[in-house]
């Protein structure tokens, strides 16, 4: 495959996307929970949006926080800070106070844009701690000190695109503080444009002619990709929405809109199955799907595909490379692993000297491609651990089979030594999860009564099955006629559910603070 030509150095990544569409302005860009917007309205609704936040005095390179919920106002405020060269900072809308008193401190940003729903809990966060906020606009009805996004969008004079550098700071998402505060990772407005090329076009081939829905929301890396880089880059339609992703709500739009490709995580996946609601083939468009947060368990991919005839394209991202750059292919999926390496990315695993391993051992996951972020925002240390040079260290285990697949072996803290030899959670709960009782399943180490590491696993049971003494024994059993003995949990606890991020990436660190407070 030919390497793709990069972008020019003058680079603005909203007009790049605005001109991607110039012959498409009747066609529907956006279709959310009360509207739709077609790409010549949504032009023109950046461009104003882009005049409104200079009127209000931000100036290039200034940082707007955007915490809001999916709807057609978020692409709008955020390709709109974009090409007027300020900086949205894309935010979870699930978080504390405590956590938006720490980002707007962090990031120093002199605006916020925020859905009316999320205003009370950004104000108590601004009365929390120092920031320097300044403008505060609502996507609905505004209050007193507050002003109308939509009014001030639609009678602001449009304006000028910023001139940027491809390399110019475009935008920021926080990556996960399950480890620490929350880390500010600094994206360029050319990353985008490497995803888009390097995995929108090359492995989803997407088209006009498609329609995307997200269950990832936009403020992640993978939802971002999914409902705003990707579709607008190819001139596709996107449905948007604002509510959690329940198998209830995603079937609604499933069947309703009829989209044709679909962008969940495993643990979707999953309860979609075991839904009784669960469509028909007939009922849906769907040509491909993919997954990404949490590896997909082998069996999940391959119910799936029975019933709809849709592949799932289980890939691993991160917010440091913005979206996927491991991935299954059309037509060449292997469930159970993460796939080859995206065209344009290189993958390496090292071992614990930093030299690389053989086929068929467990190393440290490094990626080296155009899409990596710049660094995180005031924290040298962490940043030079992740970004090392060219290479990017991502934190996940992986094995790499004779064949080039890549299969998980779980993230480098949650990897357990049972006996003197490695095991990855992942394995266990894939064995799991294939029993036909267990909904979801997720294992950690557990120390036994003379201090040695013991897996010990928590289930969530699909409807109609019942905890006993007798599934347990048979889970135990299951799991040794799949793996290696020692690898079976040695204790089994069942849960009504499992302790998620808002991607559905199981906590499994939760779980080992529950068991530690329990000891």
């Amino acid at each position: 495959m030919p390497t793709p030509a990069a972008p020019p150095a003058s680079f603005n990544l909203a007009e790049h996307l605005i001109a991607r569409n110039a012959g498409r302005a009747e066609r529907i860009a956006y279709i959310d929970d009360h509207r739709r917007i077609t790409y010549g309205e949504l032009a023109d609704a950046i461009h104003r949006c882009a005049g409104m936040l200079r009127e209000h005095g931000l100036r290039r390179e200034e940082r707007v926080l955007l915490l809001a919920n999916d709807s057609v106002d978020w692409p709008i405020a955020f390709l709109g800070a974009i090409d007027a060269g300020i900086v949205p900072v894309a935010v979870n809308t699930l978080l504390t106070v405590d956590d938006y008193a720490y980002m707007l401190a962090h990031s120093r940003a002199r605006a916020a844009i925020v859905s009316e729903a999320l205003l009370p809990r950004l104000s108590r966060a601004l009365e929390r701690g120092r920031h320097d906020v300044e403008t505060i606009w609502v996507i609905g009805t505004a209050t007193p000190g507050t002003r109308d996004f939509r009014d001030d969008v639609a009678h602001a004079k449009p304006g000028t695109p910023a001139l940027t550098h491809a390399d110019d700071v475009a935008f920021w998402l926080y990556s996960s503080g399950s480890t620490g505060a929350p880390k500010g990772t600094v994206h360029t407005h050319a990353n985008a444009y490497w995803t888009d090329t390097l995995y929108a076009q090359n492995v989803l081939a997407l088209t006009e002619e498609d329609v995307c829905f997200s269950a990832a929301k936009l403020f992640f890396a993978y939802g971002l990709g999914n409902a705003l880089t990707f579709p607008l880059s190819a001139g596709a339609t996107t449905i948007l929405m604002a509510e959690r992703p329940t198998p209830a709500s995603v079937f609604e739009r499933l069947v309703a809109q009829r989209p044709t490709l679909f962008f969940g995580v495993p643990t979707l996946y999953a309860a979609m199955l075991a839904s009784p609601d669960l469509p028909d083939r007939s009922r849906v468009a769907l040509r491909l799907c993919a997954s990404a947060g949490e590896a997909l368990p082998k069996d999940i991919g391959e119910r799936f595909t029975a019933h709809f005839g849709c592949e799932i394209l289980d890939g691993i991202g991160s917010t440091e490379m913005l979206h996927i750059f491991l991935s299954n292919r059309s037509g060449a999926v292997k469930y159970g692993t993460t796939g080859v390496p995206v065209p344009g990315y290189d993958v390496e695993l090292r071992g614990e000297d930093g030299r690389p391993v053989a086929d068929g051992e467990v190393g440290d996951l490094y990626i080296r491609g155009p899409s990596a972020a710049l660094m995180y925002w005031t924290n040298r240390d962490k940043s030079r651990g992740t970004f090392q040079g060219e290479w990017t260290k991502s934190g996940d285990k992986y094995v790499r089979g004779a064949d080039g697949y890549y299969v998980y072996a779980g993230r480098g803290d949650d990897m357990l030594k049972v006996s003197g030899l490695y095991v990855s959670p992942f394995e266990v709960e894939g064995a799991l999860v294939q029993h036909p009782a267990v909904l979801e399943a997720a294992v950690i180490g557990k120390p036994d009564a003379d201090g040695l590491t013991k897996t010990k696993a928590f289930i969530v049971l699909k409807p109609g099955h019942e905890s006993d003494n007798g599934l347990e024994d048979a889970l135990k059993s299951f799991v040794k006629d799949k793996l290696a003995p020692y690898k079976y949990p040695r204790y089994i606890e069942f849960l009504p559910e499992l302790p998620k991020t808002a991607t559905g990436k199981i906590q499994r660190f939760r779980l080992r603070e529950r068991e530690q407070g329990s000891a």
